[in-house]
């Protein structure tokens, strides 16, 4: 069965939006560039989506990845990126988003809780702003000890 019904533009997401947020269901939102999967993401993603009833999950385009990790980032494009975290079964959404930040996502999805992981401050976390304006939460997760895509990428140079 084919999981790609759950990356969307962010018209389709729209749409999906309102209804979540017409039947009062809690939309949770997270972001970045998940370039290699690992457990660490997966026990990251799994603690967010427990927070309410949808999990949106922003990921950043390739030209937004290289700009961010240098040009020899990403490994995985987009659509494999993409694809992947919709076959989890506890996200409901996949949105890209060419900006360096989600920001301007955010102040489109309004989410009613934006997660980040716990190496972030709530005052420096993008888009922070516009959720608590909007009488959200944002809330930090502890990160899988041991586990990051920059680590797995070294690791993987240095094999010889």
């Amino acid at each position: 069965m084919s999981t790609s019904h759950k990356i969307l533009t962010t018209g389709e997401a729209d749409q999906l939006i309102r209804q979540w947020k017409g039947d009062h269901e809690k939309i949770v939102f997270t972001n970045g560039c998940f370039d290699i999967m690992h457990v660490g993401h997966l026990d990251y993603l799994e603690a967010a989506r427990q927070l309410g009833d949808h999990l949106i999950i922003g990921v950043n385009t390739d030209d937004s990845v290289r700009r961010l990790k240098g040009s020899n980032r990403p490994i995985n494009d987009a659509y494999s990126r993409t694809r992947l975290l919709a076959s989890l079964e506890f996200v409901d959404a996949v949105i890209l988003f060419d900006e360096d930040t989600p920001y301007d996502l955010i102040k489109r999805v309004k989410p009613d809780i934006l997660v980040k992981g716990d190496d972030y401050l709530t005052e420096n976390i993008v888009g922070a702003d516009i959720v608590i304006a909007a009488g959200g939460e944002v809330k930090t997760l502890p990160f899988t000890e041991g586990y990051s895509s920059t680590s797995i990428i070294e690791r993987i140079r240095t094999i010889n």
